[in-house]
């Protein structure tokens, strides 16, 4: 029995070049832009003096900060190894919000017991396999000279493919523009062909049924494998994505914006989607994403680990019904946009896939990465500590 005895949490900042923000808060490229962007990192300490870690990547943001505040003081006293007894117990404290935040603890917890197991999250898991095909997660497309036209996409899928990946997904323009978004995917699948597997995000922006529907028909002829979030039910909508689905042949990807096993299980058994979306940092943890994907499996579904990071790695590692990494986000200029947080022997960078399009599992104790700390203490905003 170890008993967790402190829990910190590290604010942090960190830049990249060449990247603005909407309205919406959508990220796209804008050159000569510098964007400061906040995150923290979660370190959990048990009584025997182990540390676990976890630094978030897109899902390190302000609401789920405030998410991880709200449970931390909980976990002191507990006992760091009753990770289904914490995961239940925190999806329930957070039931009112959707419970992002038990899902920053719970990977720390995985990173804790590997540590003190002397084993990888990914062996613990049942790994199966080291190496994860990719596809390229490109930020919203822009008009700042960017993602900002057919030829300009073109272009950038080709310097992807000249580095290994043989996949790559387009996020929409934020204005809406069906017309727009119908020529970018015929555009791309007449001049890739059969060289390039792609899929599009339209990230909640078209605001019509009918609009989706006809962005839906382009990617139907232009053979992509699947559509995300086609339009303004922000993705939560059974109804609607059923109704969707029952009209086009390209398979719909659901449920990024669906937190926690039972509503991912109505879904499924609603007919509304024809792949499964899961996320360690926004879907209750690294035990949240393993029951999603089980639960996908039950059904005969794939489950998508959405974004990048070596949590989601060591999930994908021990699952079957999985086809791609989501190397996110990134495009012209911008290698990616996640934080350098971590030791120079991991990276989530455009330019690190291998020639053969894959990313590594870490194979070291825990996650299997090593917090880079001095840049944390450089870059280092605010702390908070919770004891027992």
């Amino acid at each position: 029995m170890a008993k967790i005895e402190r829990v910190e949490i590290i604010e942090y900042t960190f830049r990249v070049e060449n990247l603005g923000s909407d309205s919406k808060h959508n990220r796209v490229y804008s050159k000569g832009a510098v964007s400061e962007i906040g995150n923290f990192v979660v370190s959990v300490t048990d009584c025997d003096g182990a540390v676990g870690q976890f630094a978030p990547g897109l899902g390190g943001k302000l609401p789920h900060l405030g998410q991880v505040l709200f449970l931390a003081p909980l976990l002191p006293g507990r006992d760091g190894a009753e990770r289904e007894g914490l995961f239940n117990d925190f999806k329930k404290v957070l039931r009112h919000f959707g419970g992002v935040g038990v899902s920053h603890l719970d990977c720390a917890l995985w990173d804790l017991a590997g540590r003190r197991a002397g084993l990888s999250v990914a062996e613990m898991l049942g790994a199966h396999r080291w190496s994860l095909p990719a596809y390229a997660s490109a930020i919203h497309a822009d008009d700042n000279g960017g993602l900002d036209s057919p030829e300009a996409f073109i272009d950038f899928v080709e310097q992807c493919h000249d580095l290994g990946y043989r996949a790559f997904k387009i996020h929409g323009w934020t204005a809406g523009d069906a017309d727009r978004e119908i020529r970018n995917v015929l555009a791309l699948g007449r001049h890739f062909g059969d060289r390039m597997t792609f899929m599009l995000d339209l990230g909640c922006e078209i605001l019509t049924y009918s609009d989706a529907l006809r962005i839906g028909r382009a990617c139907d002829e232009a053979g992509f494998a699947w559509i995300e979030d086609p339009y303004r039910d922000n993705g939560t909508s059974q109804h609607a994505h059923r109704m969707l689905r029952d009209k086009i042949a390209t398979p719909i990807l659901a449920m990024e914006h669906v937190r926690g096993l039972e509503p991912k299980a109505d879904w499924i058994a609603a007919g509304a989607t024809d792949l499964v979306r899961a996320d360690p940092e926004y879907d209750l943890g690294i035990t949240g994403t393993m029951k999603t994907a089980h639960l996908a499996e039950a059904f005969g579904l794939d489950c998508e680990v959405h974004s990048a990071g070596p949590a989601h790695r060591a999930c994908m590692s021990a699952m079957r019904n999985s086809n791609w990494y989501e190397l996110a986000l990134v495009g012209p200029g911008i290698p990616t946009i996640l934080p350098p947080i971590f030791a120079p022997d991991y990276s989530d960078a455009l330019d690190a896939v291998r020639p053969d399009g894959t990313f590594p599992v870490p194979r070291g104790p825990g996650l299997g990465v090593t917090i880079d700390e001095a840049f944390l203490a450089a870059r280092e905003t605010r702390r908070h500590v919770f004891t027992a």
